[in-house]
C-alpha cells in the first residue's frame, strides 16, 4: 500500500468509525467499535486493541477490547512498549519489537508495533491502542497521524 493509499484507508476509516459512533456513549462499545473497524482496514495490523489503566492497580495496564490472537492480559508501565507509552503519553513505533528494551512478547509472530496514548474529554489518560504486525517495520509517520486522529475524534473529542 502506497503511503497515499494508507493515508485515504484511514480518511475513510475515520469517516465510518464517527458515523458509527455517532450517540453512542458506552466506553466498551466505543473501543470495540475502533478496534475493530481499524484491524479489519488494513493488512498490516496483526493485533489491534485497547490495554486500559487499571484504576485497582496503579501502573498497570489491562487488556480491553481487541482483535486478532490472544493478547497479554495484564502489561506494567515498566515493560514493553504499551508500558513505555503508558509512561511517556506519547505514541511509540517500533520497527522491530526483537531490538526494543523490555519487549513482551505476548504473540512471538509480532514483529512490528504502533503503540498510542488515548486520552478521555478531560484529558486524562486511560488507555492506550496497540496495533502490531507480523512483518517488520510496517509503521510509518502516516500510521502514527491517521491513529491519533481517530482516537482523539473518538475519544477526547
Amino acid at each position: 500500500m502506497t503511503n497515499f493509499d494508507k493515508r485515504s484507508c484511514y480518511r475513510e476509516v475515520a469517516a465510518e468509525i464517527a458515523a458509527v459512533l455517532e450517540g453512542e456513549t458506552n466506553l466498551v462499545a466505543r473501543l470495540a467499535t475502533v478496534s475493530n473497524l481499524l484491524h479489519h482496514a488494513f493488512d498490516h495490523y496483526f493485533w489491534t486493541g485497547f490495554y486500559i489503566v487499571d484504576p485497582e492497580k496503579p501502573h498497570e495496564l489491562v487488556i480491553g477490547p481487541y482483535q486478532g490472537t490472544l493478547g497479554c492480559l495484564r502489561i506494567p508501565y515498566d515493560r514493553g512498549v504499551c508500558g513505555a507509552c503508558a509512561v511517556q503519553h506519547e505514541t511509540i513505533i517500533v520497527d522491530d519489537v526483537h531490538e526494543f528494551p523490555g519487549h513482551i512478547a505476548c504473540d512471538n509472530r509480532s514483529e512490528s508495533e504502533l503503540v498510542v496514548p488515548v486520552f478521555d474529554r478531560s484529558g486524562r489518560f486511560f488507555a492506550v491502542f496497540d496495533v502490531d504486525s507480523d512483518r517488520k517495520a510496517q509503521f510509518d509517520a502516516d500510521d502514527r497521524e491517521g491513529l491519533e486522529a481517530i482516537l482523539k475524534a473518538s475519544f477526547s473529542a
